[in-house]
């Protein structure tokens, strides 16, 4: 194990979607932001797509668990978070009441939906609000899509009372071309793009990690590493990850307290990586869209407040080593 021999408190690279790891570069704090500011202001459906590996799961997580903060809403958020979409109609609105945790005993379609649309109401009324996030969005079938658009028909002569954030990689924008899914199309009040990181990003993105696993001190990645580094992964954070651990185990194996350009090249040939890796690939070059009917200065406000909780998920952690 490496933790030891670099003072670290937990695996700065792991790649499983923890939020306490959520490191913003300029398009993941713009997505953020907007879907913070989206689901508070009940705009309905929001898109978020991404090339694999982006970081779309671990910004979800993050939105969840910010809008679950006491500071944020008084009563607490009903959610549902579907992380595979290869459902049928029917296992998807079963899977729907089991999230939302509405109880009913019925497998009559019409009965189902009253006793959702009965949660949504009571949710309104509470002062809470509903959300529905569903990862790998591009899996769903028109059909489906279709089915999620009619419960998103559920709202009040003032708002919508259930939201709907899809994530998906960029092949959404293609399925959303189809003529049967423009009624869905003209709904999705934002959609916001992630996309691969910067070599400045990368730096920062790499410290970092090192810094909420509990480094103390500089980080044992110099400059021509994390140029190495972000050569291969394109800035990709998931490849990024990827290479990081790898480097810090055979550091530590070696006690190797600098990771240079030579480590991270010894790193990847024992992943099996060639050194010659695809270029990559083009996105859309809009970072994040917000809907045309948030006026600036509300953007900005919500913008300052996920800055400030984000700061206090910080403190947080820092309190909580």
């Amino acid at each position: 194990m490496y933790l030891s021999y670099y003072r670290l408190m937990a695996e700065p690279f792991q790649l499983t979607p923890d939020p306490r790891f959520l490191q913003l570069a300029e398009a993941h704090r713009n997505a953020l932001s907007s879907l913070f500011q989206g689901v508070l202001m009940r705009k309905g459906f929001l898109v978020l797509t991404g090339p694999v590996g982006t970081g779309k799961t671990t910004l979800l997580h993050a939105v969840m668990h910010i809008l679950s903060n006491q500071s944020v809403s008084k009563a607490p958020l009903s959610t549902a978070f579907m992380v595979n979409p290869t459902l049928t109609r029917e296992e998807f609105l079963e899977f729907i009441l089991d999230e939302f945790e509405v109880p009913c005993s019925s497998t009559s379609k019409p009965r189902r939906l009253a006793a959702l649309q009965q949660m949504l109401v009571d949710t309104q009324r509470r002062g809470s609000t509903a959300v529905l996030v569903i990862d790998e969005a591009h899996l769903l079938t028109a059909e489906l899509l279709e089915e999620i658009r009619l419960l998103g028909n559920t709202d009040s002569y003032r708002e919508k009372m259930l939201q709907v954030i899809l994530s998906a990689q960029p092949e959404l924008h293609a399925v959303l071309q189809g003529r049967e899914l423009q009624a869905l199309k003209q709904r999705v009040a934002g959609w916001y793009e992630l996309r691969p990181l910067n070599l400045h990003e990368t730096k920062a993105y790499i410290e970092e990690r090192m810094h909420i696993a509990g480094l103390e001190g500089p980080s044992p990645f110099n400059a021509a590493s994390v140029d190495k580094i972000f050569s291969h992964s394109k800035g990709v954070p998931r490849l990024i990850n990827l290479i990081c651990d790898q480097c810090l185990i055979l550091g530590g194996m070696a006690r190797q307290p600098l990771i240079d350009a030579p480590a991270v090249e010894e790193a990847l040939a024992a992943m099996g990586w060639e050194i010659e890796r695809a270029e990559r690939p083009k996105l859309v070059p809009q970072l994040a869209s917000v809907s045309a009917s948030a006026p600036p200065e509300v953007g900005v406000e919500f913008h300052s407040c996920v800055d400030l909780l984000i700061q206090r998920m910080k403190q947080r952690r820092a309190t909580a080593r």
